[in-house]
């Protein structure tokens, strides 16, 4: 077998990647990516411009922790730092009185925004059918 350099190895491990097998890395990358906090944290943190192409915001935290009605201080500093490993925000930290930290969006995390931004709107746009459809079937199993 001949030795393969280690751009060489990533292509072919990425080439094999499929999530649909138990093994397959990428299933923890759905896995975070599919939560939650992570879909509001990149919505919040891209906005729409003039012509409809995402582009990166600075947040500070607290304005994150306002956007984001409901999330705790610890669900919000893990799924940054989470976001943050997985390099799709970057924390820029300003040394002044307070210390002022922001987040932004990298390009990866651009990228992921424009998907995840596309479910909230879908979900915003749907709830109303989704609860009908609920009802309706919930109607017919109480029968």
């Amino acid at each position: 077998m001949p030795t393969q350099t280690a751009a060489q190895k990533r292509a072919q491990a990425r080439a094999e990647y499929d999530a649909f097998l138990a093994g397959c890395p990428s299933r923890q990358l759905l896995d975070r990516i599919s939560d939650k906090w992570v879909a509001l944290i990149l919505a919040a943190l891209g906005r729409d411009g003039p012509d409809h192409h995402a582009e990166p915001q600075v947040m500070r935290y607290s304005e994150l922790s306002r956007r984001l009605a409901g999330v705790s201080q610890k669900m919000l500093t893990q799924t940054l730092r989470s976001l943050e490993r997985d390099g799709l925000v970057t924390r820029t930290v300003t040394p002044s009185v307070p210390v002022t930290v922001t987040y932004e969006l990298t390009d990866l995390g651009l990228s992921l925004h424009r998907l995840t931004y596309g479910i909230k709107v879908w979900a915003e746009a749907h709830m109303d059918e989704v609860h009908a459809n609920r009802e309706r079937y919930d109607a017919a199993v109480d029968r």
